[in-house]
Parts: structure tokens; sequence; C-alpha cells
């Protein structure tokens, strides 16, 4: 039976292929996901470990924590003078002193500030031994208008050595003379950041630091070791500094680096995933076709002695080489996937540096594992029918055998949707811990409980779908009496093209859905007539609301800034504000207190759903830990019931300020005096403001269009990777009409016996393609609609309260599909078209 297993797949190469490619596609991008991970993150590693080489000991602050939307870490300067007692350790051969902070570079030669939504904007001293290293013909700077800048950046903005370029702070920006290039290790930019190095008092100077450091990095004199140093500096240093050694940072470094690519891997291996499944159901509708076509063969081999289980043995040892074969070139096209996703990363600025690809053991067996027992899971049902074929059946022609009742499919179907919407509806509605694997779980089981129902249905949608299409003539009429033929191959081909199109829909309700609630929060709360932003959203000077508050008209400029804080151990954003005048541009519908009440020194307001979730009222004292001054108690002196611009908690100014190392303004609210020329003082603004390239002057509906385009960018990444799943299912669509060509050898003789020319038989197979891809499109539109509106549902407490439905989007969905069926229908129509009369006529 193995030997006969073996010949049966030698036997049908195409078939074989066709099964295959699901596989190599879904394990492809897996193993593509390892692959670029896994290099970039030994890529990231080695530039760490580079640029830290120089250095023994690193002296800093002790309390800080990494923000999750910067790759920077905030602390609280420590005063100059610890560096002077540094360097009178015992043991310290050299100790330089350094400050970061936000610097946004000018393009010369558009004007535009430079900068993505991705890497930091960043500045800092420069020094021998900070791990940037000078390209040839460049020089450090010195003095207070030069500047080095790193590389990566200037070849990309075509900034050369003895150009002037103005750069952005907290205050006021500044012109420099470029004098030099650097870049970080063997890379030419730490990370994708754009850096520019002063020398450390004009850093200082610029990033508003006078007196202060933030880091000191200390080399130790030859025999004195890192440890012995570390412990010595400790000894002088004052309270709330410390001293770490060269593998401490490194090793937090690469811990950092983890994390974030961990966050990368995860995401990928999703859309990996869902590939998968997709796959899953291509191969069990192949599966199911190829057996049902070699029942004569099965049942001779039962008629020969072979039991049942030996028959589904035989099955299941073809799906564990189909399984061991694709995911095998799965991995081989993962590495080429794996080239591509870098080339798209560095395509946005995303710098990696140059590095061999890393291929780990793991990488290899995870894809051969999850490749092989998903094709043999998705075979193990077509197997078990295989096994129940009949010796007698071999007296038959090949054909598909009458399947089971539909009875037991409708029960399991709507036990496994039971099934799904529970989690689902728990991971959305509920407080479970692990609520992500819950929607993940039940949106899985839901979709197989729908395709399992699915052939319920098939007949008549099928049939529906069709009756335009037999208006054509009798090649559509065929077409669609093929599609309603076997309704439980209709629904398993539609099915796997349900849950791709269904994840995409899915996507695009929640994307409409956020937009239209976006729109609506700010109509209801935004009073301001003009908003001040960066377009990458970084945040910029301070300085421009001063600017914007002396431009004639305009009455009111408020400021409003953020950042990351950890409250209840988790991480949240906490808003600053001037509460004096946030009230006149803002509507936050205070439930208790008024936001007035924040100039009282370490008071907090919070959002009411949130102080209801964690039992807070107002008077009580909560914590709250900021980046760089660590943790600190804030009274609760105000709920507000509208949190669309302001999030979950909001402090003032002062408290912020305080509290944040960083001090740049997200947006500055303003309000025209009443009178005022609206498009005038616009204008003015614009004019006043010109000096900041990194800030744009939008009105109301710009600001609410910025905000919807930046959700459409978002979501539209994810809906191009879950394309791919897409692809696959249509390839579905290809491998079942191909495969049913075998099938209906004969009656295709009959049909070109009786007078159908090629031109009519391809254009039935094409049809047969459109209704079953249109069924799966719509499928998967009423499912993602479902699961869009659920997830509405479970989020309008956090300000998701409007539904929206891209009409236009999905039904071009729906014909795209179409399409998409007609094109992935040319090569098993070609073969229909090409089969010989008179041998397919003779065929058995």
């Amino acid at each position: 039976m193995f030997r006969a297993a073996i010949r049966s797949l030698l036997a049908r190469k195409v078939r074989l292929i066709l099964t295959g490619f699901a596989v190599v596609l879904g394990v492809g991008f897996m193993a593509g996901t390892f692959v670029l991970t896994d290099t970039m993150t030994r890529a990231f590693n080695d530039l760490v470990d580079t640029g830290y080489a120089p250095i023994d000991v690193l002296v800093r602050s002790s309390n800080a924590f990494t923000a999750q939307t910067s790759s920077l870490e905030e602390r609280d300067p420590m005063p100059e003078s610890v560096l002077q007692d540094v360097e009178a350790v015992p043991g310290v051969a050299k100790a330089n002193g350094d400050v970061i902070g936000y610097a946004q570079i000018v393009d010369p030669k558009t004007g535009k500030a430079i900068g993505t939504f991705g890497p930091p904007t960043a500045a800092s001293a420069w020094y021998s031994g900070n791990g940037f290293r000078l390209k040839p013909g460049g020089s450090p700077p010195r003095g207070p208008d030069q500047t080095v800048i790193d590389a990566a950046t200037a070849k990309t903005h075509d900034i050369a050595v003895g150009d002037r370029v103005e750069i952005l702070f907290e205050g006021p920006p500044r012109e420099f003379e470029v004098v030099g290039l650097a870049g970080f290790g063997e890379a030419d930019s730490l990370f994708g950041a754009t850096w520019a190095m002063f020398d450390l008092r004009t850093a200082q100077d610029v990033l508003g630091k006078q007196g202060k450091l933030d880091t000191i990095s200390v080399v130790a004199e030859p025999g004195v070791s890192a440890v012995e140093l570390q412990r010595s500096i400790s000894e002088v240093l004052p309270k709330g500094v410390q001293a770490v050694t060269q593998a401490t940072v490194v090793s937090e470094a690469q811990d950092q680096i983890s994390t974030g690519l961990g966050f990368l891997r995860t995401a990928f291996l999703v859309f990996a995933f869902v590939s998968l499944f997709v796959g899953a159901f291509i191969i069990f509708n192949t599966f199911a076709i190829i057996l049902a076509q070699r029942t004569r063969e099965l049942a001779l081999f039962r008629a020969l002695g072979a039991s049942g289980r030996q028959v589904m043995t035989s099955v299941l040892v073809e799906a564990f080489v189909i399984g061991v074969v694709s995911s095998a070139i799965g991995v081989l096209a993962g590495i080429g996937i794996a080239i591509l996703l870098k080339g798209a990363l560095n395509a946005t600025g995303f710098e990696i540096p140059a590095s061999g690809t890393v291929i780990l053991a793991r990488t290899i067996v995870v894809s051969l594992v999850v490749g092989t027992l998903v094709t043999m899971i998705a075979a193990f049902v077509p197997a078990r029918r295989a096994a129940r074929v009949a010796p007698i059946e071999a007296l038959r022609e090949a054909q598909d055998r009458p399947g089971r009742s539909l009875r037991f499919r409708i029960v399991a179907g709507f036990v496994v949707l039971a099934l799904g919407i529970a989690p689902l509806l728990y991971g959305l509605f509920g407080t479970p811990s692990n609520g992500l694997q819950l929607v993940g779980l039940g949106v899985a089981l839901t979709f197989v409980g729908v395709a399992m129902l699915t052939p319920l249905i098939a007949r008549p949608v099928a049939a529906t779908i069709g009756l335009p299409v037999r208006l054509t003539g009798m090649p559509g009429k065929l077409g669609r009496e093929n599609s309603m033929r076997n309704p439980r191959r209709t629904a398993a081909t539609a099915s796997a093209l349900m849950i791709g199109l269904g994840l995409v829909v899915f996507v695009a309700v929640f994307g409409a859905s956020a937009k239209a609630s976006t729109t609506a929060v700010l109509e209801r709360t935004l009073k301001a007539d003009f908003i001040l932003i960066s377009p990458t959203l970084t945040g910029f000077s301070t300085s421009a609301a001063e600017d914007a508050r002396a431009v004639p008209g305009v009455d009111t400029v408020s400021q409003v800034r953020q950042a990351e804080a950890k409250i209840e151990g988790g991480t949240a954003f906490v808003t600053g504000l001037e509460p004096g005048t946030f009230p006149v541009v803002s509507e936050v519908d205070a439930v208790q207190g008024g936001l007035e009440d924040l100039a009282n020194p370490n008071s907090i307001a919070v959002f009411d759903d949130t102080a209801a979730e964690n039992d807070w009222t107002v008077g009580e004292t909560i914590p709250v830990e900021f980046p760089a001054t660590g943790s600190t108690r804030l009274r609760v002196v105000a709920l507000y019931s509208e949190n669309g611009l302001i999030g979950d908690y909001a402090v003032s100014l002062d408290t912020y300020d305080v509290n944040v190392a960083n001090v740049l303004d997200t947006f500055v609210l303003i309000k025209a005096g009443e009178g005022a020329d609206v498009a005038a003082v616009q204008g003015d603004l614009e004019k006043a403001l010109s000096a900041y390239p990194n800030i744009e002057v939008d009105d109301q509906a710009g600001f609410r269009d910025r905000y919807a385009t930046l959700i459409s960018q978002v979501l539209n990444l994810i809906s191009a990777l879950l394309l791919f799943a897409v692809i696959i299912a249509l390839f579905g669509v290809m491998n079942t009409l191909y495969l049913s060509i075998y099938e209906r050898t004969r009656e295709l003789g009959l049909l070109r016996a009786v007078g159908m020319t090629r031109r009519q038989t391809r254009s039935m197979v094409r049809w047969e393609a459109v209704i079953i891809s249109v069924m799966g499109a719509l499928f998967g539109v009423v499912i993602g609609i479902a699961f869009g509106w659920a997830l509405q549902q479970a989020l309008e407490p956090e300000g998701f309260s409007e539904l929206g439905i891209p009409g236009g989007q999905l039904t071009v969905y729906v014909l795209l599909a179409a399409i998409l069926g007609v094109l992935f229908a040319v090569f098993p129509a070609r073969r229909a078209a090409k089969l010989n009369v008179l041998q397919a006529i003779s065929y058995e």
C-alpha cells in the first residue's frame, strides 16, 4: 500500500503540484517571517555589540522605561558635576558626557522636515566612543554652528559635507554647517533613526539641558575590569544615578530589539497562519476531489484484500509526502520572501544593517512540522471517506460517490459555529486576560462552522448568482449547472475565498467604522478653528504656540502634549493640557469636577469609564510612573465623558513638563476671535509659522481628513498582507476547476461531439469560475461585515460609536473577485478545450 501510494503520487504530477501549491505559499510566508526577523535580530545585535564596544561602564539615571512609541529611553538628566566625580575615580581612563533629545533635520532642497512614523529623529553630543564613526572626508563638530549627521539621512536626501541645514528642536530652530557624516558601527544609521550630533556644549544648549547630562560613557584603564570599575564609580554617585557595565547595556538593548522584533514576527506570523488556514480548505477540497475520482482504484485495493485502515493510511501517506515536499519548497521560497520583505522595510526608511541571511534550525523544523500537519489534518476527512469505499464500487466508472447525509453536517456545523461564537463574543465583550487569543480562536472556529454549513445554501446561491449568466447562452447555462451539481465541492472552494476576502472586508468595515467614529467625535467635541500638527505626528517645538499667539485675529491658543506612562501596571497615554484654555477649544463633558481643577499641583483628570473600571473616585490618589521621573502619586480632581481628543488621562502642562523629559506639543488648538476673518487668520498663521517646516495648519475638516488618511494607510497595509490569502484562495478555484476537468472528461468529450466548440467550452469553465468566485466573495462580505459589527460594538465604550460599511469598496471587492476568477480559470479552461474528443469519450 505504501508503494501504491507513492506510485499514485508520481502518476499524477500535475495534481501533486496543484495540491502542494497552497502549502508552499503559506509555509513560505511563515518561513520568510522567521528568516527576516532572525536576520534582523542578529544584524541589530551585532550593531549594538559594535556600538558599545568602546565603553566599559555607563552612568545614567536609574528611573526609566522605554515607551512603546519610541525606541529611545527617557531618563531624568543628572547634574554635569557628576562627570567630574566619575573622572576622579581610580581606574577611569576616560569619561565622556552625553545628552540626547528631539531634533528634526530639514531637507535643504525641499524645505520639508525629514522623518517618518517609524524611527525617531534625535540629537546627541559627539565624542569618540559613542558608537558613531565618521565617514572619510568629515571632521568632528566644533563650535555652535557645526553638526555631524547620520550617513543614511545624508544619502537619502543628497546632503553633503559643507552643506548648511536647518534643524528643529524643542526650542527655536537653528541652522548648522554639516562638517561630517557618520554611521553607527558598520551601518549608515542607528536603526534607521535620523540623527544630528554636536559638541557637548552646543548639544546641551539646543536640547535645553544646560549644566546637565543624560549619560556618561566610561573607559577603564588597562587591567581594570568593568565590574570592578562599576563598583568603584557607584560609590561616588548621587541618589537616583547608577553605573552599569557594558554587558548590561548591551543585554538591555538586545532585549529591547528582541521585544520590538517579536511584535513584527507575531504580526507576520498571523498573516502566515491565515494563509495556511485558507490553504487547508484547498487541500481538503483537492483530496476530496482526487479520492472521489479514484473510487474504482481504491475499491480494487479493497477487493484485493486491503483493509479500510490500509486505504486510509495510504491516503495519509500521500498527504504526508505532499506536506513534507511542499513545506521544504516553502522554506526555500521563504528565503526569497524574506528578501522581499527586507527590501520593503528598507524602502520605508527602516534601514536594516547588511548581514548574512540567518536560517535557524527552528525555522526549518517548525515550517516542516506545521506545513505537514496542516496538510495531513486537511486530508484526514477525505482519507476516512476513502476508507469506507466498498469493493463492489470497483465495477462502477470513476465518478462522485454519493456524500453522506447533510444531517450530520448540519448538526456538526452548528456545534462548531457555536463553539466559535462563544469565545469570540467573550473575547470581545467580556474581560478575559487572554482576549486576543480567544478572539482568534473564535474567528477560526466560526469560519470552519460557516464553511461546514455553506453546502446547505450553496445550490440556491449558485443558482441565483448564475441567473444572469444563463442569458449568455448555452455555455453560461452549463457553467451554472456545473456550479450547482456538487454543492459540497462548490461550497468548499468558495469557503477558501470566503475566509481570505472575509478578513479583508472585516478590515475595511473596521476602518470605515474607525473613520466614521473619529469624524463623529471630532464634530462633537472640537470647537477650535485651527489645529497645528506635524504630518508625522512626532511633535514639534513649543515655541510655535508662542508665535501663533502673536498673530492678529487669534483669540485662544491651547497646547496639548502626550506621553506614555504606566498606570495600574499597564502602559497608557497621558495628555498634558492648559486647564484654562482647553475648555474653550474642545468639549470634554465633565461628569464630576472640572478641568480647571488641574491647575492644582499633582492632580489628574480621568475618563469616567476608566475610573469606573478601576473603582476610582474624585479625591482619590493614584500611582503614575513617568519615563523620566519614575513613580509619583496624583490626585483625581475630575471625571469626564468625552475622551476623543485627550484619551483616558489628562494633567496640566505644569505637571506634564515636570515629569516628561522631552517637552513637545502634539498639537495646538487655536480659536479665532469673534468677527475675525477666518481665512485671513489661517493665512497669517501659515506665514507666522513658516519657520517650522514640520508644522501644518489644518482647519477642522483638514484635521478630520488627516486622521482618516492615517487610519486608511495602516489598514491598507493590513489588507495588502491579507490579499496574500485571497490569492491562495483563487489558486484553489483554479485547482478545483482543473481537477474537475478530469472528472468530466467523458462529459466534455460528449459535449464536444454534439457540437460544442472549444471557445464555448472555455466560456463554460470561466462562467463556472465566476459563479464560485462571486459566491465566495459574497459569503466573505457577509461574514466580514458581521465580524466588523461585532468589533465595533465591543469598542463602542472606547469611542467607536459609528458602524461604517463602505458599500462602494465592498462592491469593488466582489467585482474584482469575479474578474480574478476568470483569470485564474484560464488554465483549466484551456485544458478543457484541448481535450481530444475520441479519447474523452472512451475515457474511464
